[in-house]
This record gives C-alpha cells, structure tokens and sequence, in this order.
C-alpha cells in the first residue's frame, strides 16, 4: 500500500516496544516521585490524598497521555510540527511547550549535578570510613543543613548570583556529557540505554524501601505517611494538590510524548502502553512514599536512641532540602551508611537521567524537523548552550533561581497554559474522532466517545480551574507578586505566669480571619536554648525580648526564671496587611515514649487552653521589586512570543499534498451559531475577570479584620461567577453542538463554532476555579489532626491493600491484554488528514 503523504520521508523508530515504553516510563518518573509525591501525599490528607490523586490519573494522565501519542504516531513528526499538521496556524503551541522544557532541562541537570557530587562524596565515605555530614540528633540535621548550603552550594539565600562555584561546574560539564552520549546515535540508542537506566533505580528503590522498613522506627514513619486524615477531602485545596502533583509528575504538555511517539513502528500499541506508563508511574511513586517514610521514621528512632529526639514531621519537607538535607542525614544513622548513600544518589542519578535526557530529546528532534539540519551538530549546540544557560544556577544565589523557574514552569503560567492549548488544539480545531480511530486501530484495547469529551471538556476545564485558583492566590498575596512587601514589627505583651507547668515551653500563635489554625506560631523552650547558636535558630520569629525591667532577655533563659515576669516580645516575621487574633499558653513538652525514646504527641484538647491577648493588624511598606518573580513573568511572556516567531520561520515548506482534506464539504458550516457561542464564551470570561477584581478587593477586607459576612465584594463576585458560567455552559452547548453535528455528516465545522466552543470550556474552568478560590475564603472547612501512636490503623492496611491491588492488577490486566495481541496483524497506516 502507497505510504502516506504524511510520511514523506522514512523515520527512524525505536527498536522494540519495551524499548519505548521503558524510555517514556524513565521520562515520566523522575526525582519528583521521590521528594514531591511523598510529601504532598503527607501534607494533604494522608492516605486519604490517594483518592483524588488516583481518579486525576484514570481521569487525566492516561486520557491525554493517550492523545499526545496519537497525535506524534499519527503525524510521526516531533511536537511543533505534530500541532501544526494539526492546525497550521498551531505549530507555536508545540514550541511554547518546547522552549519551557528547555529551560527545565538547564536546572534539572544541575540538580543532577548535585547528586553526582553527593555520590562522590558518597564514595569518599566507603573509602573514608564516615560521610562529610555525619552527625546524631539535631546535631546531625544541623551539620546536613550546613554542609548542603554552606558548604556544598555556598547559598547566598537571595537572587544575588554571587561567585561560580567551579565544583558544581565541574559535575554539570559531566552530567551534560552523560547525557549526549545516552542519545548522540540515535532514539535506538536511548532505547538500548533505558533498558539499564530505568530498571536500576526500581531496584535500588526497592533495596532501600525493603532495608527502611526492616529498621526500628519504620512504622512510626510510615503512620505519617499513610495514616488518613478524612476531612482534608472537604478541603478543595487538596484535590488541586492531588491533580496538580498527577498531571506535572507524568510530563504531560511538555512536548516529550508526542515526540517519542512519533518514533514509534507503525504498528505499535498506543491505549494500553499509555496505561502501563501511567499505573508504573504511580506505582513508582507510592512505593518511592515507603522509602522515604520509613527512612524517616527509623532517622527519627536513631536519634531518639542518641539522645536527641527529632519526630518525623521535623525533617519531612519536600524539594532539595528532603534529598539533600533530610535524606542524608537519614541515611548517616544506619549501619554501612557511605553504602546506602551511594546506592541511594546513584537511583537519583539514574531516576533523574532518563527524565533529562528524554527532554533533550524532544528538543533535538523538535530542531531537526524544523530546519533539516545535522542531527549530530544539534545535539552539540543543545549541549553548549544548555551547560552555558546551566551556569545561573551554578553561582551562589542559584538554588533560589531554580525555584523559581521551575515553580513558574510548572505552576500557572507555564505548562498549565501550554496545556490548555494542547487540549484546545486537538479536541475543538482537529478533527478528534480520526485521532480516537488512530489509536484504537493499533492498540490492545479500545477507548470510546467519553474519551473525545475528556480530552475537550474536563480535563481543560479542570486545568482552567487550577490556572484561575492559582493566579488568585498569586495576585492575593499579601506578600506582594512582583513586588515584595515587608511587615512592620508588631509587638505583643503576655502577662506574668504565676506558676509554670512541667518542662515549660511558651508557645504564641498568630491567626489570621482566613483560618482557624494558627497561620505562624512561635515556639520558645529552655531545653532549646541552652546553646546560643541554637537559641538564634530556635528563636528567630523573635526580634526582641524583654522582662519587667526593660532589659533584652537573654536567649538562654531558664523558663523558672519568668515566673512572675511580664514579657513584651516583638516581631516582624508575620505576613503584612493581615489582621491577627493573638494567643498564647505556657504548654509542656511532649513526654518521651519508653520504648522508642521518641516524643509522644498529645492530642489538643488534652493540652492547656489558649489566652486571648486581643488582635494586631500589621502594616507594610514596599521593599523592591521581587526579582525573582520578575524574571519568571518576563521569561513566561517571552516564550509565547518567541513560539511564534519560531513557528513563523520557514526551513522547509511543508506541500498542501501532505496536508489533505476528508471532507465532503470543505466549505465552513454553523458560522452563526459560532459567532453566537464566542460572544457568549467571551461573556463568560468578561463575567469572570470582574468577579476577580471583587474578589481581591474582598480578600484584602478580610486580611485586615472586615468579617466576610461585611463584605459586599463576596456577595457581586458570587453572582458575577454564577452568570459568567452559565453564559460559558451556553458557549460550550451551541458551539459543541455544532462542531460535533458537522464532523457527523463529515462537513467542515465554521472556525467560530470551534473557537465558542473552546472559549466556553474556558470560561466555565475559570469560573469553577474562582469559585473554589471564594469557597476557601468564605468557608471554614473542617480540619482535625492525626495522632500518631506509632503503629498503622486498620483503615491504613486497607488503603494499602487498595492502592497495591489497584497496581498490580492495573499492570497484569495491561500486560495480559498485551501478551494475547502479540502476534496479531495490524492493518497498515492508510493515506490519514490532519484537519
């Protein structure tokens, strides 16, 4: 049969089907299933997170992980050149997402860079007999902490640059080395590669989770990790968390699956690999959760035994101080620890790789496809400019710029946006039944007609949601944006206690009208600031404090000596424009469990009650511009605009034969009701951006101590958010209408029914998103704490139980339906049309 004239030129492919599932599995589990998925698991909800993050994978992940590899095998061009055979006027949407990924790829390499040194001095401690950072106790996470950023990176903690740092130059010039040789020869290379770069990190995951649950102290750890706190699923915000960690964790919208898919054999399966990568993904990253956990927990136990009680809770964050601080740390107390630490950064190295090279990848092939250059000349001028952009980050200030970029990469303005145009660009410009066709015709299994309305209606509405609630909480911030704000000091006198209680420790909390919890709380114990040096740390939040006689108080007070002392203590760490209920109470510290030496946590209405010391509202004055943001915004806008550009350019003019028709009638249909649907589109987001403005004025009246029953901005913004989506919901129902009656009788839908209708959906995620951001604000969800008892409740080996059957029964029913097709002939690709 005549090759389409889709393929005018022969491609090459991966070598086996393993091949390219392994690559796109090493693409999407990467070092944020190791430090992100754990720890927001922890921070919302527990186990109980797992259930909005499990309906965000079958939901998300796998129905647009399924569109982004028909779309590559479908046009079997990268992804610039896949959207636009898609839509010609749409090819700068691949290379928006392209010029983001790579910006990523320039800090993720230093990131791995950091682990390669952690590795070496890994080595240097099986050599030695001990690790540079060594330590028990709060010594020990003191000695991680200083060696990681005062030692190792040198951090300036600012936006200043700052020297180069010639040792982590070093280690970037060979992680980029690494990663132009994993991929110089070709995709059947990286296929080749992946075959030991992703299987490795399984088993050393699987060594350390096995050795972490077999330690002492493993279960406390893993009672933070699973133990489910039901009410956080009340909350919005952690559904937001859950499909946001899902949707950036399985490189979605980053030009990578499109790209290796296009490399695909023309017969390979599409449905069934995106499911295996999806359910491998998330298996990887539950497992990666006992880990971490448990070798938290059994950190927490080893330092308990030490004399130097540290809880879980305490070194349980998420990002590079988790892999570079805590981890370290953690791995120190166990026995052979220089081992560990090697096989622990040689699974980061090897997690991170695959994930950094599949992005060079896509970059590579996005270049070659454009201009028909050199592939091997590309991929070096990739590699020079990517180490000479790499060296930002390289300098003293740079862990604050890799921050930075990449919580503007992937939060709200980056691939969030990206994503919606994806999701626009295929379900309402492209003819998305050909596409579902396409996929269904090559794979195991078949999806049907829900799948069209997932990649047109939820999925962006839900991403509209998350960009609306997420830019609300960016311009609310009373912090500032773009511009920082500082709080003025606000003092605060707590009466003469008559009586201490046992092991006192004064504890004073700040809450805001948004909150019934404490938004900042300052904890002050004797037992803390014996030393000086740790009395500073123990006692930053505190710019001042003085007794009855006017005089500083010394930070290594004896809390006896307050007794009958009135204090005044004065601080400046509290978020500015807010009004503050504050309280304070003399409470005692935890007491110590006999078995485990580790504290006990005592349940809040077991602990003293809270003084009333009246309310503040603090005031703020302009600091300057935050530079950081700044630069982020600008690097955002600019890459639309250089997308553009790029698309523009023309290297090799693509012939109208490889862009054919299927229609019977070429000429548009339903231009009126289009017309129709983007006015009421357009209504719905005029609607909506009004009902911001009220929004943020609302916000601001609550801050600063206007009850949210006063506010007149609330009660606007709820009606304005109430029309705006019903004049969306219209735009969607007319202009869906018409675009799926014309594909029906296979005529051309008008551009305006096709741009109502994505208009629509649109407004109507932007209204959803807004109107969760207002229910936060108005509404006081229900929040209860765990208690911890050092063993899992029954309702945890159950949601264990779930998750693993979910798993291994997803991947064996996958596998299964794999194994029996295998051998079955597939019908060549016939002659297909991209609009």
């Amino acid at each position: 049969m005549a090759e389409s004239p889709l393929l005018e030129e022969q491609r090459e492919n991966w070598g086996s089907r393993g091949g390219f599932v392994l690559a796109a599995i090493g693409s999407a589990v990467g070092l944020g299933n190791l430090w992100g998925f754990p720890y927001k698991l922890y921070s919302y909800g527990g186990g109980a997170f797992l259930i909005p993050y499990v309906i965000a994978m079958m939901l998300i992940g796998i129905p647009l992980l399924i569109a982004e590899f028909s779309l590559g095998h479908l046009t079997q061009r990268a992804t610039p050149d896949a959207f636009g055979r898609a839509h010609r006027r749409f090819a700068f949407v691949g290379w928006w997402q392209i010029l983001l990924s790579f910006v990523i790829v320039t800090y993720y390499a230093v990131i791995l860079a950091y682990c390669g040194s952690f590795l070496y001095y890994s080595v240097v401690g099986i050599v030695k007999g001990a690790l540079p950072w060594a330590g028990e106790g709060m010594e020990g996470v003191d000695k991680a902490k200083s060696f990681f950023f005062s030692d190792y990176l040198r951090f300036n903690e600012s936006f200043s640059l700052g020297r180069l740092q010639w040792h982590i130059i070093l280690a970037l010039g060979i992680t980029w080395a690494a990663m132009y040789l994993c991929i110089f020869r070709g995709v059947r290379t990286v296929s080749k590669v992946v075959l030991y770069t992703v299987p490795i990190p399984w088993l050393m995951l699987l060594i350390l989770t096995v050795r972490g649950l077999t330690l002492p102290g493993s279960m406390q750890g893993l009672e933070y990790y699973l133990e489910p706190n039901w009410t956080r699923l009340a909350n919005p915000a952690t559904w937001r968390w859950a499909f946001g960690q899902m949707f950036f964790s399985m490189s979605l919208a980053f030009g990578i699956m499109i790209t290796y898919a296009s490399f695909l054999h023309r017969k390979s399966d599409l449905n069934n690999n995106a499911a295996i990568i999806g359910l491998a993904d998330m298996g990887t990253s539950f497992v990666a959760g006992f880990a971490v956990f448990a070798t938290l927990g059994a950190m927490a136990q080893a330092s308990a035994m030490a004399g130097h009680g540290v809880p879980v809770d305490a070194v349980a964050e998420s990002g590079p101080s988790l892999a570079f601080v805590a981890f370290p740390y953690a791995l120190a107390q166990l026995p052979h620890a220089a081992w560990f630490s090697a096989v622990f950064f040689c699974s980061l190295i090897l997690l991170g790789i695959d994930s950094a090279f599949s992005i060079t990848e896509s970059v590579l092939a996005s270049v070659v496809d454009k201009t028909g250059w050199s592939r091997g000349k590309v991929l070096i001028g990739i590699t020079l400019l990517g180490l000479v952009i790499g060296l930002l980050f390289c300098t003293q200030g740079g862990l604050s710029w890799v921050g930075t970029f990449d919580d503007f990469i992937n939060g709200t303005w980056g691939i969030t946006l990206t994503a919606l145009l994806e999701c626009f660009v295929l379900g309402w410009l492209f003819r998305l039944r050909r596409l579902r066709a396409h996929a269904n015709e090559r794979s195991d299994w078949n999806i049907g007609r829900w799948w069209d309305w997932t990649i047109r209606l939820v999925i962006p509405v839900v991403l509209a949601a998350l960009f609306a609630w997420s830019l609300f909480d960016s311009l609310s911030d009373p912090k500032g944006y773009a511009f920082q704000y500082e709080c003025d000091e606000v003092s605060v006198e707590i009466p003469a206690a008559d009586k201490l209680p046992p092991r006192p420790v004064l504890e004073l909390a700040f809450v805001s009208p948004l909150s019934d919890d404490p938004e900042h709380a300052f904890p002050l114990d004797e037992t803390q600031t014996k030393d000086p040096k740790k009395a500073e740390a123990m006692v930053e939040g505190w710019s001042r404090g003085t007794g009855a006689d006017g005089k500083a108080l010394d930070k290594t007070f004896q809390a006896a000596d307050l007794t009958g002392t009135p204090l005044t203590f004065a601080t400046a760490k509290i978020t500015p424009r807010t009004a503050y209920a504050v309280r304070y109470r003399w409470n005692s510290r935890p007491e110590t469990d006999v078995k485990t030496g580790l504290p006990i946590a005592v349940p809040e209405d077991k602990q003293p009650d809270w003084n009333d010391l009246g309310s503040v509202k603090t005031t703020s004055r302009r600091a300057g511009l935050h530079l950081g943001n700044f630069v982020g915004l600008l690097v955002m806008g600019l890459a639309p605009i250089l997308a553009i550009v790029i698309a523009a350019v023309r290297f090799r003019r693509v012939s109208p034969a490889a862009i054919p028709t299927v229609y019977s009638d070429a000429s548009p249909r339903g231009r009126g009701a289009g017309i129709l649907s983007v006015l009421l589109g357009l209504a719905g987001l005029v609607g909506s951006g009004v009902a911001l403005v009220d929004m943020l004025g609302a916000s601001a009246d609550v801050r600063v101590g206007v009850s949210a029953a006063e506010v007149g901005g609330l009660h606007s913004a709820f009606g304005r958010l109430a029309m705006g989506g019903v004049g969306a919901l219209l735009a969607v129902l007319l202009g869906g209408a018409t675009v799926t009656a014309c594909e029906r009788r296979t005529v051309k839908a008008s551009i305006a029914a096709r741009l109502g209708a994505g208009v629509g959906v649109l407004g109507l995620g932007i209204c959803g998103g807004l109107g969760l951001a207002l229910a936060m604000m108005t509404v006081k969800f229900p929040s209860a704490a765990i208690e911890y008892d050092n063993e899992l409740s029954l309702v945890s080996y159950i949601i264990l139980a779930v998750m693993l059957a979910l798993i291994v029964v997803g991947l064996g029913w996958c596998f299964y339906r794999a194994i029996r097709a295998a051998g079955a002939a597939a019908p060549e690709q016939e002659a297909e049309a991209t609009e």
